[in-house]
């Protein structure tokens, strides 16, 4: 059974060791976030538990009463974004399917975007089973969290 619940200081360890693993970042093509870095993002946005100020929803993903990721929806460049994380060890178990589409049902603004790096299928095909459609396709360069890569944005109505 696959459930979300708000995200706690208490799990914030947890969802950093998550964001350390190297095969998931080469997936998604992102770089892991040093302690200090992650733990200051998470207590900004945990000291907003409604999002007013951050404009961030967090929870974690739990299976079976386990927390095994975590799925939210941001601001990025003035529009909502649905990001999520599943730790390495749940993959190909439908997981992620389940927590956006848990997610979806909690946050209902539309459009919604999304994005993946462009040879990330697994997280494209998650986004597709749950409405997103790709709109486009493109090369971005390195930032401070992501690797130069193909980004694809994709977006539910």
């Amino acid at each position: 059974m696959v459930t979300l619940r708000r995200t706690t200081y208490a799990d914030l360890t947890l969802l950093h060791a998550f964001e350390l693993d190297g095969a998931s970042n080469e997936l998604a093509g992102t770089k892991p976030r040093d302690w200090g870095t992650f733990r200051a993002r998470w207590e900004q946005i945990l000291a907003d538990p409604d999002g007013v100020v951050t404009g961030v929803t967090p929870r974690v993903v739990c299976a079976d009463g386990v927390v095994v990721g975590s799925v939210n929806i941001s601001p990025d460049q003035g529009a909502d974004s649905l990001g999520y994380w599943i730790a390495r060890e749940h993959w190909g178990r439908g997981i992620a399917t389940l927590a956006v589409a848990l997610m979806l049902r909690e946050f209902t603004r539309r459009p919604l975007f999304a994005t993946a790096a462009g040879h990330n299928s697994p997280s494209i095909r998650v986004l597709e089973k749950n409405g997103f459609a790709i709109t486009s396709r493109r090369s971005t360069p390195e930032t401070a969290r992501t690797l130069a890569r193909e980004t694809v944005t994709l977006v539910l109505r």
